[in-house]
């Protein structure tokens, strides 16, 4: 016996026309690039490998020191003491010795601008629970963790080779987009492309960013290079009220590191383009209803649809409206009933909530009495269903 009750129902319906852009060969052996505006990934490789991520990691010490200034748990004008621990630090420093005390604003500089592991170890003393850079780096991961990065770990707050430093390039991508949007007031810092910290290091005054002077709209965030880890990038631009957000790793130099990561901004911006897809209140399909004084049901997005599709416009992109039906009546407008599920070609599939475009309230004595009816004789005319076998043979 079939039942009307509760069923299922998918309909198909032509939304508008695309092709797939050409997806994106990349060099990298680890990378992700995610349109932020929209939350589309348009590039996943290796994406959630746990790799070491170099000075890249330092934007997670930068987070939670953002956290502590929004806090009131520093001040920017507070200045922190060097210890011997963060003045032994080698590779990219801010040239810090015992005997300063430095700005938590000239600290927070000298680690985006001059990638200092000295001003890591000096911000991670200051914040951490116990004192120390390794208790500051378990309260990282611990932090990561809350903010949905489940794939990154931490032994210190600087990038420094270590054991059990790791970070894949989704949890990277996740940060940076946190960096953005929960502290707008410090991000420009990021597209700061000089500082000068005291005279110390005329050698490294430089943001080692090479696409702050392409003029392609980059504005931060991080390099990061060991040999282990290779040379990377956590990447963002924004061109026209659109912004993209990327993550490479694993180059072999820092001229292929930055050849890539301008490839990657010319194509994420050349190659997709938001277009509009449903007007709110305008309905795509309609589902059936269940004694209801109406038979159907408008289904409306409550708010203009708009996704990032790949810029030709050549074939057709076929939707699906789904729902459990049919409906039974009452059925008040604007109630979820439905969701309109699109897969661009080559990009993820997006789910976008339908609602009932006007009131149906239940059907009178003789349409309750008409349903049924219908129903009945639908059921009496299917042909009756064939017997199964039992799987006995007789002698």
């Amino acid at each position: 016996m079939r039942h009307l009750i509760n069923a299922s129902i998918c309909l198909v319906v032509t939304l508008f026309l695309t092709l797939p852009a050409s997806a994106f060969e990349t060099r990298a052996t680890s990378a992700f690039v995610i349109d932020q505006t929209t939350g589309t990934v348009l590039l996943n490789k290796n994406a959630d490998k746990m790799l070491p991520p170099a000075s890249m990691s330092k934007l997670m010490t930068l987070y939670i020191a953002f956290e502590a200034v929004r806090d009131g748990r520093l001040s920017l004008d507070e200045k922190l003491p060097v210890s011997q621990h963060a003045m032994s630090y080698g590779g990219s420093t801010m040239f810090l010795d015992t005997t300063d005390r430095i700005s938590v604003e000239d600290l927070i500089r000298g680690i985006i601008v001059l990638s200092g592991n000295d001003a890591c170890a000096v911000i991670a003393e200051a914040l951490s629970p116990n004192g120390t850079e390794a208790g500051f780096a378990r309260f990282m991961t611990q932090r990561a963790q809350q903010l949905g990065m489940t794939n990154s770990t931490f032994s210190n707050s600087n990038g420094w080779p270590q054991a059990g430093h790791r970070m894949s390039m989704r949890d990277l991508a996740l940060l940076a987009n946190r960096l953005i949007t929960d502290f707008p007031n410090f991000y420009p810092l990021f597209s700061e492309r000089e500082f000068k910290f005291d005279g110390r290091a005329p050698q490294n005054t430089r943001n080692r960013n090479p696409l702050l002077s392409l003029d392609i709209g980059a504005d931060g965030l991080k390099t990061g290079h060991t040999s282990e880890a290779g040379y990377g990038l956590v990447g963002s631009a924004l061109q026209r009220g659109r912004r993209v957000i990327f993550v490479i790793s694993g180059f072999q130099s820092a001229r292929a590191r930055a050849e890539e990561a301008e490839s990657i901004v010319n194509w994420a911006f050349r190659q997709f383009a938001v277009k509009p897809v449903a007007k709110a209140g305008t309905a795509v399909a309609s589902a059936e209803v269940w004694m209801g004084r109406d038979q159907n049901v408008p289904l409306v997005p409550l708010k203009d649809v708009s996704m990032l599709m790949p810029v030709t416009s050549q074939g057709d992109v076929v939707a699906e409206v789904i729902y459990n039906g049919p409906i039974t009546a009452p059925i008040a407008k604007d109630q979820k009933i439905a969701e309109l599920v699109i897969t661009p070609p080559g990009l993820p599939e997006t789910r976008i909530p339908l609602v009932a475009g006007n009131d149906v309230p239940a059907g009178g004595f003789m349409s309750r009495v008409g349903t049924v009816a219908q129903l009945l004789i639908t059921q009496m005319n299917e042909p009756p269903a064939a017997p199964e076998a039992s799987g006995e043979q007789g002698s």
